[in-house]
């Protein structure tokens, strides 16, 4: 039976894989550490595990879709946040098998992982695989605190609803106050953003590398965590030591 990737969309995978080819960072990082073999081509911004030796294809946005073909991949595994659907046509159009993922909750990427790794990649669910589940199982929230979790600035913008990083930081204590926004990631003027009545704002070092001399400033007596953004945004080896990380980063915020 073909399997079904977390889109439903069938995925004509061959019962022993060889070469893979990634255009998400975190999905990189699953395969290199899992199964380093199997990886044939990641993108440019795939920087996990560090000395990744393998051929490029460019951005999660803009994939050299000639370079994946000639890299003869049996799967190429994406996002459906992380990459545009007119790539993923396009190398379907050309009879390249694409493996999509689909992540909104830390459970969902724990579920997700699992079955692309057996069903994607054909390899057996590794150890920090376990050892992310059982951590996010034992996670006790801290003080429930609201929050404005930036991601970029010039402009403003914010995690707002059904993400993957709000749903981590909800299991930490910590309520978005753009939960309920009607985008994903709006744009939000600072002025509104200080008004929102967040005691709290999380600034983590990617996609925009906010440091304690560029962000905090902004937020006047408002405390400021300042987080590990793959963390905090990425779904593989680092879910294992997530939890823990991000309570120590949260809980030492201050004003700036």
């Amino acid at each position: 039976m073909t399997p079904l990737d977390d889109t439903g969309a069938p995925v004509p995978v061959p019962d022993r894989v060889r070469r893979v080819v990634s255009i998400v960072p975190s999905l990189t990082e699953t395969v290199a550490v899992t199964a380093p073999g199997l990886l044939a081509g990641a993108t440019d911004w795939c920087t996990h595990p560090a000395g990744l030796d393998v051929p490029r294809v460019r951005g999660t946005k803009n994939p050299d879709l000639e370079r994946i073909a000639e890299l003869r991949p049996d799967v190429v595994l994406g996002n459906t946040e992380e990459n545009r659907p007119a790539d993923v046509e396009a190398m379907r159009a050309a009879g390249i098998a694409v493996w999509m993922t689909e992540i909104r909750t830390v459970d969902e990427a724990l579920a997700s992982l699992r079955r692309m790794l057996a069903e994607a990649c054909r390899v057996p669910a590794p150890g920090w695989l376990d050892e992310a589940s059982r951590a996010w199982s034992g996670v006790t929230p801290g003080k429930r605190r609201s929050a404005v979790i930036a991601i970029w600035r010039r402009p403003w913008m914010v995690v707002g609803r059904d993400t993957f990083t709000g749903d981590v930081l909800s299991r930490l204590g910590v309520s978005n106050v753009y939960a309920g926004h009607a985008d994903r990631y709006p744009k939000v003027p600072l002025g509104e953003l200080n008004a929102s009545g967040a005691d709290l704002v999380v600034l983590p070092d990617e996609p925009y590398r906010f440091t304690a001399d560029d962000g905090p400033e902004s937020f006047p007596g408002v405390d400021v965590a300042l987080v590990d953004g793959r963390c905090l945004t990425w779904y593989g080896p680092s879910l294992a030591d997530a939890p823990d990380a991000l309570a120590r980063e949260l809980a030492a915020a201050r004003t700036y």
